[in-house]
């Protein structure tokens, strides 16, 4: 085992080895939007959307002691953030 160790340190690569590697990739196309996923976008917006006003409503009717931001702003925020990475994902 210890052989094999020193066999690997020692042992210089050859050319035909680092040809072997990828040197660098050309992509020359935009892919397709895809309607099934942005539609499940806009169904997510719309359910942010009425899980914002319900809380709002919630904070407000039972007189909670914390901002409803607190729990809206993470979600869209994070809703954001997917939604931006799938429109710039090219």
């Amino acid at each position: 085992m210890i052989s094999n160790l020193l066999q690997l340190i020692g042992h210089r690569p050859s050319g035909e080895f680092e040809a072997g590697f990828v040197q660098d990739v050309h992509v020359s196309r935009q892919s397709p939007r895809n309607p099934r996923t942005e539609r499940i976008i806009l169904i997510g917006w719309l359910l942010i959307l009425v899980k914002s006003f319900t809380v709002i409503w919630l904070v407000d009717k039972y007189h909670l002691a914390f901002n409803a931001n607190w729990v809206i702003v993470p979600t869209v925020l994070a809703a954001l953030l997917c939604t931006v990475v799938y429109y710039l994902r090219d």
